[in-house]
């Protein structure tokens, strides 16, 4: 019992503390949640969001029309620039701590603005990763049980001292969630994205050909069987035009890193996020080549 009424403690002390910070976005079903990270400013998931602005429904019932300062598709977070009031923030935890397995946690959520939510739940897995609305693979979230409802997308999952430990993003079969570790990088990147700083991704310009497609592609062509990305079309005028990135070409290293799933490119591509040049490794026929491609800033 004496544990039982600790649980049920801290949910009312979180509830007290943290839930004025847990807001509804849209209204009823369709959108989700967010929650105060600074004054003015709401952290949320980029998937609740349609168009540049957001009906905000704060703890007390008032509605506020939020405008979308920043979106990451690619991260799924993005920030609601919105009058708080006088809503305390959410506090973020430490610098460098991590959520590891077993640990106590707590998700908020407030779906669509049809009244706050509470549960309670472990840690049962860290440094999980899942893809992103664009297909890129979010990684290092922390899966957990605290069990939330459709609309709760984009809520905090804090630890017991209401310390914001992660956004919770992904409903998982089994009532597993996954959510957006918050860590320096997402603090970073939510900065970012409230000053207007949308950064794109480094884009190559090719499209990929299935992996079973690719290997009768290559065996139909004369290329060695040999694992890497085989190009099925290059966009005119892309950074793999202007580096002379062929149709059938394989790509098999990017710098002294191994190509051999989409995710690799990604990775390497992710690497030169904020511009710059990326060497890639090819096989074209039965020779291979390098190609320099170069990114510019893309805001």
């Amino acid at each position: 019992m004496a544990v039982l009424e600790e649980i049920t403690m801290s949910i009312e002390g979180l509830v007290e503390r943290v839930g004025p910070a847990v807001v509804g976005l849209g209204r009823g079903w369709g959108r989700g949640s967010g929650v105060v990270t600074a004054s003015g400013r709401v952290l949320t998931n980029a998937h609740n969001l349609r168009g540049d602005t957001v009906t905000v429904t704060f703890g007390d019932g008032r509605r506020e029309t939020g405008t979308v300062a920043g979106v990451d598709l690619d991260a799924d977070v993005a920030v609601v620039s919105v009058d708080t009031g006088d809503v305390e923030p959410v506090e973020w935890a430490a610098a460098g701590e991590t959520a590891g397995i077993g640990r106590a946690v707590f998700a908020l959520a407030n779906p669509g603005g049809r009244g706050l939510r509470a549960t309670f739940g472990l840690v049962s897995s860290a440094g999980r990763s899942f893809r992103g609305p664009r297909g890129r693979r979010i990684r290092g979230s922390i899966e957990h049980t605290a069990p939330l409802p459709r609309g709760s997308s984009g809520g905090p999952l804090v630890d017991a001292d209401g310390r914001l430990l992660g956004l919770n993003t992904v409903r998982m079969d089994g009532g597993l969630i996954l959510a957006i570790a918050a860590d320096e990088s997402l603090r970073d990147r939510a900065d970012a994205l409230a000053r207007g700083e949308t950064l794109e991704p480094a884009r190559l310009g090719v499209a990929i050909a299935p992996p079973r497609v690719a290997r009768r592609l290559q065996r139909a062509v004369g290329l060695p069987e040999r694992d890497g990305l085989l190009v099925h079309a290059v966009e005119e005028g892309s950074p793999a035009d202007r580096a002379g990135i062929e149709k059938g070409d394989l790509i098999v290293a990017a710098g002294d890193r191994e190509i051999t799933r989409v995710d690799d490119l990604h990775q390497a591509l992710d690497s030169v996020r904020g511009g710059g040049e990326l060497e890639l490794t090819l096989v074209r026929g039965t020779e291979e080549r390098k190609a320099s491609v170069s990114f510019s800033v893309v805001v």
